[in-house]
């Protein structure tokens, strides 16, 4: 569904590029160094019984800039792990906002009242100290205060917020409204993160472009500017003496801010909350991110079929066009898993309802167990705002239980979708409880598979304190349904909807409660909106698994628009209202690749675009990047022509070959899913996070892997039949044709064929990837025969390769190696002319009791041009003519890229008529004989 600010986004999007380009004059004044306060001085420091420190802090010279000073602060500092260490710095006297413990569990911070009152009775200076860990070190210097984190291993300084003169900063500036801290950074390090926005420059963080965090329904057409999530981290990658480092840095603060990247330094200006930093010390890429995750939540396991194709429009009018469009997709032979519905099912726009006239009840369940008898999955949207109507089951439920954000102790008003409506308050204990009742009462209305949770930023069509009209229709019927048409007035006489500083809101420093929630308005507890905004998708999100999970002990499937820190162990995302366009395209690729850093590695763009139209030409390409997207959703607005892959011949055509792809690679995307729920390793990423040496690939936003040894390389711009790909270093195998390899011995750039129904998928060496034959629904592509693909380095007389495959009854809640999986790791070497391949099997009933066998192998970039001979199955020669054994070799032509690294042979040897067992470990070996 598209954003509050509606399809008039295009309107919107003039006027914030000419926002932000305004407000990029004053970006040199905004960006320059600031010297708001003189900071403040160390007085006391101790270690607290369980190992960690704790400070007392005073402000040197109050101003009353953004407000006054707090004058005391308390310091907490520990190592929480042997790689995580915590520096939280809050209000001594008064305890301040904090992201809600119980909805991110972690560690509360002492009270330590008799440390700031003996420190107060003896301030003593104190010299500069260290606080060391197993794996980094806390340094502080007392006057004024200021600390560096430094990594021990290689004594590379992570984050130091004392500047210097040569390129100064402000000082720790603390005051109820605004908060400001620094670090120096050195000039050639990569970051990454700072989340959600459209990044032009690509995935790595561009100096003084603008980063501001605070959750907003602006369409994602709109460059540098904050969208629907609020992710405060970013990864740091260094590359010193050809080594590779890299660290992760957290501000857990749900406030708006701020966050000013100058290349050599990095600063925040936060209008709330307290600095709770958390530094992970990696070292490598992935690494950061499995310390980051285990903090913050592993990524929810998705099921099966989440991995197959996704159909959704907003306009699929009534049952019949939903029908239509699924018998479409299986006569054009396009894979097909899920249809979704937009807010067409629904009786006037309200959550939870059915629209009785254009999606009957009994008929829209009669097509449910059609496609659910196949194997076929339906989603729903559902919106947070509730209509505001007394015959309403949903509302009068909800007044009852008291669930609603209030706002001068009345539920506040907004307008969405139908109407006037009361938003749910999912800190409140009981709204989660109302809202799990819903979703139960629905899932026994209409047994949909997954819940779609949109417009959670808040989006809101109104601003300010609203009353409906009397004497007219709100809404009228006719017309944008996204114009506001309650009475409404600003609110902008408390401190909470006029704060002092303006964070870039919307690029263009729109007021913080524009087109949302009055930041003035109260949660429960008096939890104000102004403090609490950003949280709101992901406290949803909490509250729809918790629904879901409940219903019939299946794995819940919620994609989320707004997200926050933490959402990945809940929900999938989308990356919201993009355009049929080229630049969109590219886009996508930067903010997939950004959420597996977040944490939220199921995570997809719409292929083809939100709107408008796109191009025949462009919906090709953009299907087969979208093919390759963890989540794979052609989704288009309804006022945009009809866009589904089977309405052009050619796109149908490219559909097949780049979806058909991706059904024979669903048990490696269902592995990485695995992967993903135990150590938070993206499904798509970067190039640096296999080859985080070669920096070439550091900024490279235009191709991608899935897992470590997959790649991408897309066509991305129009008219072009070739593309210009970067190969790190190592021999890469064609997956569409493996006769193809490029060798590249360096790392270097070569130019491939890509005609239009071409995509370039590429397998690194040493891997062994699990394949199925494919299908038209993941469920009959999942009872294929297995082939693996054996990749070793190519011509080279000795090599590894080593693959896994997690295998399980994917409806399961949990995700985890036990008598409903089963886990093969794979191996293979080559040695002396012999070549092996065996696997090793945990748990390997589950395998057994479906029957999956390894019908085929094929090993890549053999020497030589030798042919197999003596193959054994576990130690017994399969002879000629007894077993359904069948080799072949071809030889694999290096493809010239320029240079001493072009030209040059290898073999690829096939080994059919297999009937390997998945769930029994097994042994297969040959000889490669040598022919002239």
């Amino acid at each position: 569904m598209p954003s509050s600010f509606g399809l008039s986004s295009l309107f919107l999007a003039l006027f914030l590029i000419h926002g932000v380009s305004s407000s990029s004059s004053t970006k040199t004044k905004t960006n320059a160094p600031t010297k708001i306060g003189q900071g403040y001085r160390l007085i006391a420091a101790e270690e607290t019984p369980d190992g960690g420190l704790v400070g007392h802090l005073q402000v040197k010279k109050k101003n009353n800039i953004y407000g006054s000073d707090i004058p005391n602060l308390q310091l907490f500092v520990k190592h929480e792990t042997e790689d995580r260490l915590r520096v939280h710095i809050t209000d001594a006297d008064r305890q301040r906002w904090e992201v809600p413990y119980n909805l991110l569990p972690r560690e509360q911070p002492p009270v330590t009242k008799q440390t700031i009152t003996r420190s107060r009775k003896n301030p003593n200076p104190i010299t500069v100290s260290e606080y060391s860990g197993s794996e980094l070190t806390f340094s502080y210097v007392s006057d004024p205060f200021g600390f560096a984190v430094k990594r021990k291993s290689d004594g590379q300084v992570l984050f130091n917020t004392s500047s210097e003169e040569s390129d100064p900063f402000g000082d720790l500036v603390f005051k109820d409204q605004y908060l400001e801290i620094s670090t120096r950074l050195p000039k050639d390090a990569s970051l990454y993160g700072l989340g959600e926005n459209t990044q032009p420059h690509g995935i790595k963080l561009y100096p003084n472009d603008p980063y501001t965090l605070y959750t907003t329904d602006v369409s994602a057409i709109n460059l540098n500017t904050d969208l629907y999530g609020s992710h405060p981290v970013y990864m740091d990658l260094r590359n010193v003496g050809g080594k590779a480092y890299a660290h992760g840095v957290l501000l857990l603060n749900s406030n708006g801010m701020d966050v000013f990247y100058r290349g050599n330094s990095l600063t925040y200006k936060v209008i709330g909350g307290v600095f709770d930093f958390y530094f992970f010390s990696g070292p490598s890429p992935l690494t950061v991110v499995d310390q980051y995750t285990s903090f913050i939540g592993r990524p929810a396991p998705m099921p099966y079929w989440s991995f197959g194709f996704h159909q959704c429009r907003w306009g699929y009018h009534n049952l019949s066009v939903v029908e239509d469009v699924v018998d479409s997709y299986k006569k054009a032979q396009i894979p097909l898993d899920v249809i979704w519905n937009d807010d067409d099912h629904m009786d006037g726009k309200k959550d939870f309802t059915l629209n009785p006239a254009n999606y009957p009840r009994p008929k829209l369940l009669a097509f449910l167990d059609k496609i659910h008898s196949i194997g076929m999955k339906y989603i729903v949207i559902i919106d947070p705002g509730i209509a505001v109507n007394s015959s309403y089951g949903v509302y009068q439920r909800g007044i009852a239980n008291d669930v609603f954000i209030k706002w001068d102790n009345e539920p506040y008003l907004a307008q969405v979708w139908p109407g006037a409506v009361n938003f749910p308050d999912f800190l409140n204990p009981k709204t989660v409880s109302w809202w799990v009742d819903e979703i139960r009462r629905f899932h026994e209305l209409v047994p949909v598979d997954g819940l779609w949770i949109d417009m959670n930023e808040i989006s809101n069509f109104c601003s300010g304190k609203c009353t409906i009209p009397k004497g007219k229709q709100c809404p009228t019927g006719t017309g944008p349904g996204w114009i506001c048409c309650l009475d409404c007035k600003n609110i902008t006489n408390t401190r909470w909807d006029d704060p002092p500083y303006k964070i870039n809101a919307s690029g263009s420093q729109v007021p913080i409660g524009f087109k949302t929630i009055a930041t003035s308005a109260v949660h429960y507890n008096g939890v104000l909106e102004y403090d609490a905004h950003s949280l709101y998708g992901f406290s949803q999100s909490i509250a729809t698994h918790k629904g879901l999970q409940g219903l019939q002990g299946k794995r819940p499937f919620i994609l989320s628009r707004s997200t926050y820190v933490g959402s990945g162990k809940y929900a999938a995302h989308w990356t919201g209202d993009n355009q049929g366009t080229w630049e969109n395209l590219r886009y996508s690729i930067s903010t997939m690749l950004n959420f597996g850093i977040f944490g939220v590695p199921m995570v997809g763009s719409d292929i083809c675009g939100f709107y408008p139209q796109p191009t025949e030409e462009l919906c090709n390409r953009w299907i087969e990047v979208g093919a390759f997207y963890p989540f794979s959703r052609d989704h288009a607005n309804y006022y945009s022509p009809r866009q589904e892959l089977y309405q052009w011949d050619s796109v149908a055509q490219s559909a097949r070959n780049a979806l058909g792809m991706r059904y024979k690679l669903l048990p490696y995307l269902y592995t990485l899913n695995y992967e993903a729920h135990i150590s938070g390793a993206p499904i798509a990423r970067p190039l640096f996070f296999s080859f985080p040496t070669y920096t070439e690939c550091y900024g490279l936003s235009t191709q991608f892997l899935l897992g470590s040894s997959l790649m991408v390389s897309p066509v991305l711009e129009q008219g072009k039949s070739e593309v210009k790909a970067l190969f790190p270093p190592g021999s890469w195998y064609s997956l569409f044709d493996m006769t193809q390899t490029i060798v590249s011995k360096g790392g270097r750039y070569v130019t491939l064929d890509a005609p239009l129904h071409v995509v370039n998928v590429h397998l690194y060496q040493n891997t062994i990837l699990p394949m199925q034959q494919g299908g038209l629904l993941s469920k009959e592509a999942r009872k294929t025969p297995f082939s693996l693909v054996v990749t070793f380095p190519a011509g080279e007389s000795e090599g590894k390769a080593e693959g896994k495959l997690f295998l399980d009854d994917d409806e399961l809640p949990e995700i985890k190696i036990g008598s409903q999986s089963s886990y093969i790791e794979f191996y293979a070497t080559v040695s002396n002319g012999k070549v092996k391949l065996w696997s090793e099997v945990q748990e390997g009933k589950f395998a057994l009791d479906n029957g999956w066998i390894v019908e085929k192998v094929t090993v890549l970039g053999l020497g030589g041009s030798g042919v197999a001979s003596a193959v054994e199955i576990d130690g017994k020669p399969a002879a000629a003519g007894v077993s359904d054994v069948e080799v072949s070799s071809t030889e694999q032509i290096h493809v010239e890229g320029g240079g001493e690294d072009g030209g040059g042979t290898s073999v690829m040897v096939e080994v059919k008529g297999l009937s390997l067992l998945v769930g029994k470990s097994f042994t297969v070996s040959w000889n490669m004989g040598i022919s002239n």
